[in-house]
């Protein structure tokens, strides 16, 4: 029986589907239509000459193959793109390109340009056709303002550069503002801080903040549903556009064209450009290098770990903003044990509250001991130093600054010896780091505070219960 084809089309396309993701499956091959089949030739229909090159490029293997697997050694295929056409009351048209004609493509391009300037209504992307420019909404959350931003030695200089930026908007040395660290450290945050500051500022300046993802997805669905002008017309009208986690383009040709285009048009026309990262940008791998210069042209800002003040005043704030009240040293215990991210330090403080909450409990330092316990599971994380040092200072009521001291009084040696020796056992500081953090000591003296204790754990059957129950008491697995 003589297949047809669409028959033979819905056949590759069961093949397709086994090879690729559903994801890419549903973008790059759904929106093709079969037009007609001849001499073992299966014609295609596709959406425009981006996506017959983006089939050609990633594709066209897989094509191949099924094509030969459906018609025969001799099959072939071809494409029939639909161009895109400036004259609204023109159908589109078609033109057939082989698929193993590639370079004759190059030379004689099928789309044909629209005119950017032209007065018509620009499809929003965010929400639906026909909105023009005033109608954009932000999407900025009002909770990551300014006002709720701890400052701290760790992001002092990121959040001057975003203040600076919010008062003059394109008009500063900051153009691009790229604000880069790990996650959880508040790049996100000072991002939208910046834009709702714009807005406060500037009410009829457009600001729009957009997730990296989103907005490949937005260019994916431009591309397939043949309104590639209106997405970069757009985007070229927004004053202050933030784009989040950019270092998710890189691998992404198409997309990091489209931005380039993007990018260029804003900045010439003094527009401001703010973008996040989780690393700096000579670290980004995959990034086209004339993106990765542009994106030098301004200032990139690190964001770092909080330190210990840091990290008490953002749980303070917290508090103080949803109305709460903790014992000191349960907030004082979760700031000294979640060190690295301020996303995980704000989740179990919420989190002990709940527990309190729910099971009627108090809330104590064993129950902020058990919560954050399960909350950090899975990080396999270390102590720090900072916190061994508050343990042994408050199991033997001694103030940290006096274990720092250069007193030699019997107690305070004792008490800094322990401390030192729980730091090399449970960190993976150096000896200098650790003896920096004892009151600048140096690395021989940590050596030989280590062997002292063990020692008096052998000879000292009271010492060994000091040692005993501190272990209890830092041991956070």
């Amino acid at each position: 029986m003589k297949k047809d084809f669409t028959t033979i089309w819905e056949n590759s396309l069961q093949i397709i589907k086994d090879n690729v993701s559903l994801q890419s499956y549903k973008t790059w091959f759904e929106p093709i239509t079969p037009i007609k089949l001849k001499d073992k030739v299966l014609t295609i229909q596709v959406p425009s000459q981006f996506f017959y090159e983006w089939l050609e490029e990633h594709y066209v293997n897989i094509l191949k193959k099924t094509i030969k697997k459906e018609l025969g050694p001799e099959g072939r295929l071809e494409y029939s793109i639909v161009m895109e056409n400036n004259q609204s009351n023109t159908k589109p048209y078609t033109v057939k390109i082989p698929a193993t004609n590639r370079q004759a493509t190059k030379n004689n391009p099928v789309t044909m340009p629209i005119d950017l300037n032209k007065d018509k209504s620009i499809r929003n992307p965010f929400i639906i056709p026909g909105l023009k420019k005033i109608n954009v909404d932000s999407q900025l959350n009002p909770n990551y303002s300014f006002k709720n931003f701890v400052e701290g030695d760790c992001n002092r200089l990121a959040r001057s550069a975003g203040f600076a930026v919010a008062k003059n908007p394109g008009g500063t040395a900051f153009n691009p503002l790229l604000i880069y660290g790990g996650v959880g450290l508040g790049k996100t945050h000072l991002a939208h801080a910046i834009g709702i500051d714009v807005k406060n500022r500037f009410p009829n300046k457009t600001v729009l903040y957009v997730s990296s993802e989103k907005f490949t997805h937005q260019f994916i669905d431009a591309v397939r549903n043949n309104e590639h002008n209106d997405f970069i017309h757009f985007y070229q009208m927004i004053d202050v556009l933030i784009i989040d986690d950019v270092q998710f383009f890189a691998g992404k040709a198409k997309t990091q064209d489209v931005f380039f285009h993007i990018f260029n048009h804003l900045h010439q026309s003094g527009k401001q450009i703010i973008l996040t990262a989780d690393k700096a940008p000579v670290e980004i791998i995959g990034m086209e290098q004339r993106l990765l210069s542009r994106f030098k042209w301004g200032l990139a800002a690190d964001l770092q770990a909080p330190e210990l003040e840091t990290r008490i005043a953002i749980l303070e704030m917290k508090m103080y903003n949803e109305g709460l009240e903790l014992p000191k040293d349960v907030v004082e215990y979760i700031a000294y044990s979640i060190t690295t991210n301020v996303r995980e330090l704000e989740g179990a403080l919420i989190s002990i509250l709940a527990q309190a909450s729910l099971n009627k409990k108090a809330i104590t330092i064993d129950l902020a001991r058990q919560m954050v316990d399960k909350f950090v599971k899975n990080t396999a994380r270390e102590v720090s130093i900072d916190y061994i040092q508050k343990v042994v200072c408050d199991y033997f009521d001694m103030g940290i600054d006096t274990l720092k001291s250069k007193t030699r009084k019997r107690e305070v040696v004792q008490a800094r010896q322990i401390a030192m020796y729980f730091s090399k056992q449970m960190t993976k500081s150096s000896l200098a780091t650790i003896g920096m953090h004892c009151g600048g000591k140096d690395h021989a003296t940590v050596l030989h505070a280590c062997k002292t204790v063990n020692n008096l754990m052998d000879t000292d059957k009271r010492f060994r219960g000091y040692i005993e129950d501190l272990k209890k008491k830092i041991s956070l697995q």
